[in-house]
């Protein structure tokens, strides 16, 4: 895979944290780098807009009054949902792609880990089939960091995958 094109200088470099979400139509480049969790993009090739959520655990038990929150891949997706009505389009016009969930840990602590990260990148893709959308492409599962950048010009998604820096158990 290439390297992203050098940004142009009118492009918005956007961050994304654990548990934040960009959605957006401008001109931007969104960036996030994942252990276990997942990051699900999705891109609209008409209009030229889309979307990076950045999820740490699948789900939580959200009380009604409590704000969605990025961290959670179910209310994620409900983020998303919305942000895709406010656009006036509907899920099946998106590219969806997928990526993260690995295991960041080796012995002792690895089938724990390993199990947090497999859960998140199931629940990922089955939000995205639950809700619609078609995934495109995907990258998860396996060890290590993956550090992502998605091009909202183009829905590119460009990833590396990070040296294994393996933490065993003390």
């Amino acid at each position: 895979m290439t390297s992203p094109k050098p940004k142009d200088a009118s492009t918005a470099e956007i961050y994304l944290n654990p548990g934040d979400f960009h959605f957006s139509d401008g001109n931007a480049r969104i960036h996030t780098l994942l252990g276990s969790c997942v990051a699900i993009t999705l891109w609209h090739p008409v209009l030229h807009c889309g979307g990076m959520c950045h999820f740490m655990l699948p789900n939580r038990n959200r009380q009604e009054s409590e704000p969605l929150n990025g961290r959670y891949g179910d209310e994620a997706m409900q983020l998303f949902l919305m942000e895709i009505a406010r656009f006036n389009t509907r899920p099946s016009e998106y590219q969806a792609k997928l990526f993260g969930g690995g295991n960041m840990f080796s012995d002792f602590i690895s089938m724990k880990s390993a199990g947090v990260a497999q859960r998140n990148a199931e629940a990922g893709a089955t939000l995205l089939r639950r809700n619609g959308f078609r995934i495109e492409s995907e990258d998860v599962g396996g060890s290590g960091h993956r550090r992502i950048i998605f091009n909202l010009n183009d829905g590119n998604v460009w990833v590396r995958h990070e040296k294994k820096q393996v933490m065993n158990a003390a």
